[in-house]
């Protein structure tokens, strides 16, 4: 019987898979309305074409290109909260353009991080500030992508039932996640290394602000939203389950940032580098000897490559890449036992879809 249900339930996930394929591709079609929306016209000031051609390539270097799972799962999202008979041309038309008000906010975020992490690649090219002629000028860009994602929901919910629950969701999200950021550079000031500032709890935080409110809880509760849910404990439980994934992917990405493939990755790693609150930092943390911590406290934080290689050497002394996947397997049962306790029927298949997506991914 425990066979059966587990089968059962890996066939769910894998046409989740191939439904997420063929919406993946429906969403990133919708990508040319968008940047039509935001520049066909000059919003009846003729005198900012100019800044209206800035924009256009603005849009189209930092928007696209990506993953775009944030978007996509809007949209899967609501397809699977929602009778077909409501799944017209129109409320896919604003459940598409949600979803891209979502990549706009993403883009603004990596825009910004990119600038104060120092980033030297990215999606496998220059990040934007990194480009001939930007510069510093990538600060007012990527408030500019962010203010974008207002007109959007603007122009494509204004008069819908749920367009100020969007409006809130939305800037409670972009607070949420900056203050993440705050939190993520005060703990990890260059030249400052401090490793009693690295803790679990720590981690959990700034992987919950920084990261899982807008990567994961978002794209979700817009659908709700968009679907007609908006009682507060479904969107309290989406988010309980949600944080759970947060860390989960978190630590993924701290062990990918320093074992994984950069040309898979589309981005160098830098954790090590920029001094960061890691997966990897805290575990090492709880098995060093004195004088292995003596050796993280020289060369954390530090940009000389034989020092970044002395800490990656160090993980690997003290066994974290199995570490690692023992942890991998353990929290994904108990993601799946979470799921199972806390979803209604209706939404379960939503969380264990996102969460075969990011199990065992390697980038």
């Amino acid at each position: 019987m425990v066979l059966a249900v587990a089968w059962s339930i890996e066939m769910d996930i894998r046409m989740c898979s191939i439904e997420a394929s063929s919406e993946h591709k429906e969403f990133c079609s919708f990508f040319e309305t968008i940047v039509e929306d935001l520049t066909a016209e000059n919003w009846d000031h003729p005198e900012i074409g100019e800044a209206m051609s800035w924009l256009k390539e603005v849009l189209e270097y930092n928007t696209p290109g990506g993953k775009c799972i944030r978007g996509v799962t809007v949209l899967t999202s609501y397809r699977k909260l929602v009778a077909s008979e409501l799944q017209k041309d129109d409320n896919i038309r604003r459940v598409l353009a949600v979803g891209w008000c979502i990549e706009l906010l993403q883009a603004s975020f990596v825009i910004s991080d990119d600038i104060t992490d120092h980033a030297v690649i990215r999606r496998g090219r220059l990040p934007w500030y990194k480009k001939d002629g930007i510069g510093m000028s990538a600060v007012n860009d990527a408030c500019l992508l962010e203010s974008c994602l207002y007109q959007i929901l603007k122009k494509y919910c204004r008069g819908q039932p749920y367009y100020l629950d969007l409006l809130e969701l939305f800037l409670e999200i972009s607070y949420r996640t900056e203050l993440g950021q705050a939190l993520d550079l005060v703990t990890s000031q260059p030249g400052k290394v401090d490793l009693e500032r690295f803790t679990e709890t720590r981690f959990k935080a700034i992987a919950k602000f920084k990261t899982g409110f807008y990567t994961f809880y978002l794209p979700v509760a817009a659908a709700m939203y968009m679907a007609g849910i908006d009682d507060e404990q479904e969107h309290r439980n989406a988010e309980n389950i949600f944080m759970e994934i947060t860390t989960f992917y978190q630590a993924q990405d701290d062990y990918l940032d320093c074992f994984g493939d950069p040309s898979v990755m589309g981005k160098a790693s830098t954790d090590i580098q920029e001094n960061k609150c890691t997966w990897l930092v805290i575990e090492a943390l709880k098995r060093v000897t004195p004088e292995q911590r003596r050796l993280l406290e020289v060369n954390y934080g530090q940009d000389e490559a034989e020092k970044v290689q002395r800490v990656k050497q160090l993980y690997v002394e003290l066994d974290l890449p199995t570490i690692y996947r023992q942890y991998e397997e353990e929290s994904y049962q108990k993601l799946q036992t979470l799921i199972s306790q806390h979803a209604n029927g209706l939404s379960r298949d939503i969380y264990l879809g996102i969460a075969h997506v990011l199990y065992k991914r390697q980038k």
